[in-house]
């Protein structure tokens, strides 16, 4: 992972809206939830929920999905766990430290 792509997704990651709305996602793994699902668990309003799905997207920490009229977002755990590989690359003094997710409930779509 290159280092303007994890500043990006630290930068993602460090305002409380956000990181509340990717801990959501994680929490409910592959499956995702809907913007006014997400909306309902954060306290976020719909209209600064937007905004912040917006960024998180662009760091790549979050996919959307149309699900007939719904948008289902779901985190991207690649992504998560590049970063968090990256992260910890030097961990142990180099020895192999992997703290790594693979979701339990992670779906056939995700391992390809």
């Amino acid at each position: 992972m290159e280092t303007k792509t994890v500043v990006t997704a630290l930068a993602a990651l460090a305002q409380d809206s956000r990181l509340a709305i990717f801990r959501a996602l994680v929490q409910v793994g592959p499956a995702g939830l809907a913007a006014g699902r997400i909306s309902e668990l954060t306290g976020i309003a719909p209209s600064s929920l937007s905004f912040h799905l917006k960024e998180l997207s662009h760091a790549d920490m979050v996919s959307s999905q149309q699900s007939g009229r719904f948008v289902i977002y779901t985190a991207n755990f690649s992504t998560m766990n590049a970063l968090l590989g990256f992260l910890t690359e030097n961990c142990c003094g180099g020895n192999p430290c992997s703290p790594v997710c693979t979701p339990a409930c992670a779906t056939s779509k995700e391992s390809t």
